[in-house]
This record gives C-alpha cells, structure tokens and sequence, in this order.
C-alpha cells in the first residue's frame, strides 16, 4: 500500500511522470517550527542532473507545504506536501520498441500482472521519483522533531559500489562489527564529512576516486552497477520498538527495503557475524558513561543506567533499542533500465532484442543515502510516538510498590 508509519502516518502519490509527485503527513506533534527551508537541503542532496555519474534529468525538486502548518508553526493536522515534475519526457518511452517490451528485472511486467494496466512512461509508481516528496520530504520532518526532542543523529553513506569496497572483507574482520575502524567512523561520521566526498558521498578520498570510476565506466558502456549504503543512529533513546512483529531490526527492514532497488538488509554484525562465536559476539554490559562536554544529546532526556562493551547487536537487542547507536546496510541492485542491447521477450512471447532508452542512472546508490536516510527518521519517528504514548498512559497510574522489577523506562 501507499502508506507508511502507525502514529507518524505518511501517504505518497505520484508516477515518474505525472504532474507532480507529493505526500501526507499525518500525527506531526504541534508547535514546532516548520518551513520548507527545513526539509529542502535533503531533497536537494537527492535530487537527479548534479553529476555526470548520475542521470541527466535535470528536476529542481522544489518542495512546497500546502498544508498542516501556519506561520512556520505545525498545527498537528495533517501537512501536506508536493513537488512538481519539472522535466519529464515522456516521449522517451513512446518510441514501439519500448512499447512492446517488459524491461528484464524491472517491474513493468509485475505491475502489469497485478493491476492489468500500467503507466506507459518511465517507471510509473515504481520509479524511485516516488521516494522524493513521499519518503525523503516527511523524513526531513520527522528528523527534525527527532534532533530537537532526542539529540538524534542519522547519518548514511556509501560502503560499496561493485567489487569496490570502504571496508573490504577479510578473515580477521568477517564482520565490520568487529572492525576498530568502522566502529570509530560511525561513531564520529556526519553528514557534512559524507558531502566532502560527491558525487560518490563514501567517505574516502581514495575509495570514492576507484567508485566514480568504475561508475563512470559502467556508464560508459550503458550498463549498470549496484552497491550498499549503510545508515548509523546516534543518541536514540532505549526502549524503542513493539516486539513481536514489529521489533526496531523488522520495521527498519521493512522500510528499507521498501526503497526501489533495494535487495537486501543486514544490521549489527549482520551475516558476517554468523562466522563469529557467541563468546566474542556477545555484548556485555557495563555502566553507561556520563554524557559527554559538547555532546548533541540532549541532557533532559533520561540515560540508560548500562550501556555495552561492544556494539555487534547494533544497537538492538530483543527487539528493542538499547540506547547504542543503531548501524545497519541496505543492498541496492544494479539499475535495472541500460542501453545495452538485451536478448529479451515482448508481452506477446515474442523472443526479441530491447536497447531501452530514456535517462537513467547507472548507479542508485549516491543518491540512495537521503533516502536511507529518510526512512530510518520516518522508523524511529514512529517508535518514539508509541512509546511516548505507553509512558504517558503509564504516568496516570498509581505508583506500584513491593513489585521488582519495575522501575522507569529510560528513553523517552
């Protein structure tokens, strides 16, 4: 369906290339200062045309907030947003090439079998131009109250594109989980580092140059390449998520790969932690630290009394957050539309060869990191307003004594 979120609820609209594509926010707390200037910085990191690796569409992305706001200020009704398509082309798909062929690994034909009917240009509600105003537009939103209430920082960035890696997999590491390295970038990466690094945003000056040329040269032989972007959240507050089914690690999964492209998912020490034994997976406990000078967390919010020694859970256990960053890694497959000649069959079997046409990028994944991004604020967004609901309910109640355990909860 087209909705996402139980409390903070977003609605998307919009095709690759209908007049506009937007979204509907609803369960926004009240009173916060809102305008477009907040959410316009992360749909211009994701917007098409900024680089030669990436397609040539050449869209502004101009977001504009109909409703749910007045004078800067969120009512608590719904905010509605939209973002005009500016430089669609449809008729680079009307060509009869085109027209007769399901584009392989590309939902075409799903679409088609399931609704009977499809849109006849680019990707229609497939296309990732539906991630704009509906995902990274609302999880601008949602970051924004999650900064100002929690301290919360998420932060993502290019980890791979092809055979080319930040963290290459190596038997002394078969988890970056247990990597000193890649514990400390995630620990101090921000988004400002990762944009030092464009059009690629993996934050290293050597591995970002072998990235954007193997890109480029995929490009170059109108083919395609995929990758993996992975996503950290600092300061969350504990007590995050609603086991059973929606444990913390299964709504971020599901958002994630909810995004187009994307093919797999894989948080803490994720498959790589299968290679290692419980005695140096498992993380043990240890008092939490006091928070330190200079830090973003904001001192009002109630701090776990333990935190870990080490992180291989990523920041979950049970379900549940426990007040460590949370770092995951989302898989996006090669883009699916090349212009390379495909032996290939029409929607009448008809055995063929397509070249397709249009503008496509020849890698999702720099422009994938908003959109991680995003979902990841729309997530945590969700699971702070339920348990700020459980606490509050919990508040009304008489005080229980002579009950152990029971003692507050820390996070929200």
């Amino acid at each position: 369906m087209s909705t996402f979120g139980t409390h903070f609820r977003v609605t998307t609209y919009g095709e690759s290339h209908c007049l506009s594509v937007g979204c509907i926010v609803d369960g926004c707390p009240p009173g916060m200062a809102l305008t477009e200037a907040d959410i316009q910085p992360q749909m211009t990191r994701r917007r098409p045309g900024q680089s030669a690796i990436t397609t040539p569409r050449n869209e502004k992305d101009r977001v504009e907030i109909q409703s749910g706001t007045e004078f800067g200020i969120t009512l608590g009704t719904p905010i509605g947003m939209r973002v005009m398509n500016e430089n669609q082309r449809k008729q680079d798909y009307g060509n009869q090439t085109m027209d007769l062929y399901p584009r392989p690994s590309h939902a075409d034909w799903t679409y088609l079998e399931k609704y009977g009917v499809k849109a006849s240009s680019g990707g229609g509600r497939s296309s990732a131009r539906e991630t704009i105003a509906g995902r990274v537009a609302a999880g601008a939103i949602a970051e924004k109250y999650l900064r100002q209430a929690y301290g919360v920082e998420i932060v993502a960035f290019t980890t791979s594109i092809g055979n080319e890696f930040l963290f290459p997999p190596s038997p002394t590491h078969p988890t970056c989980a247990t990597n000193p390295e890649y514990l400390k970038l995630i620990e101090n990466i921000t988004r400002a580092k990762v944009d030092e690094f464009l059009p690629v945003r993996c934050p290293d000056e050597g591995v970002t140059r072998r990235m954007e040329d193997l890109i480029a040269d995929y490009k170059k032989k109108e083919d395609s390449i995929g990758g993996t972007v992975t996503c950290v959240v600092r300061n969350c507050p504990s007590g995050l998520g609603e086991p059973c089914f929606d444990k913390l690690e299964a709504t971020l999964a599901h958002a994630m790969l909810s995004i187009p492209a994307t093919k797999g998912f894989e948080i803490g020490s994720g498959f790589g932690g299968c290679q290692v034994p419980g005695s140096v997976h498992n993380d043990a406990f240890i008092k939490a630290p006091a928070i330190p000078a200079g830090t973003t967390e904001k001192p009002s919010v109630p701090r776990p009394r333990l935190t870990t020694k080490t992180n291989n859970s990523g920041g979950i256990q049970g379900g549940i957050s426990n007040g460590a960053p949370i770092y995951f890694t989302v898989a996006f497959k090669p883009p699916a539309t090349i212009g390379q000649a495909q032996q290939t069959a029409t929607y009448d079997t008809e055995e063929g060869v397509l070249e397709a046409k249009g503008r496509h990028d020849p890698c999702v994944v720099p422009r994938a990191v908003p959109i991680v991004e995003a979902m990841a604020a729309l997530v945590i967004m969700d699971a702070v307003l339920a348990q700020q609901s459980r606490a509050a309910a919990r508040s009304l109640l008489p005080p229980l004594k002579g009950i152990v355990p029971v003692r507050e909860t820390s996070g929200v």
